[in-house]
């Protein structure tokens, strides 16, 4: 078994499995805080999708040095969308939370099939 391939590939392994941690939990949770939390992991694993997809092995970071010659440049796209993507993800997690507390406050409950019931 060729271990340098999987240890090249560990990124992407990572982050199917935590795509998957994530998706699972959001379809087999009743309680919405669980929902989110799943929510939150499969947002993880895009995050380190395109991170892993962004970097280049060797490269340095696009800051520019004269004195540099023949260098490599890792594409900073990526990692800025990320970090718009993470402070987005937070806000969304952050309003998420708080209708589930209103939700709470009012009916008292935060289990989904209990407001399917409700109607």
């Amino acid at each position: 078994m060729n271990f340098e391939l999987l240890i090249v590939n560990f990124p992407y392994f990572v982050t199917i499995i935590l795509f998957s941690m994530g998706t699972l939990i959001v379809l087999t949770q009743h309680n919405l805080i669980k929902k989110v939390i799943g929510i939150n992991i499969i947002q993880t694993a895009i995050f380190l999708f395109f991170i892993v997809v962004g970097n280049i092995h060797g490269g340095v970071p696009p800051i520019y040095d004269p004195q540099l010659t023949d260098v490599i440049y890792i594409n900073p796209l990526p990692s800025c969308l990320m970090l718009t993507g993470i402070v987005v993800s937070f806000s969304v997690t952050a309003f998420a939370l708080a209708l589930i507390v209103k939700l709470y406050i009012y009916y008292g409950t935060i289990s989904a099939p209990n407001f399917m019931k409700m109607k």
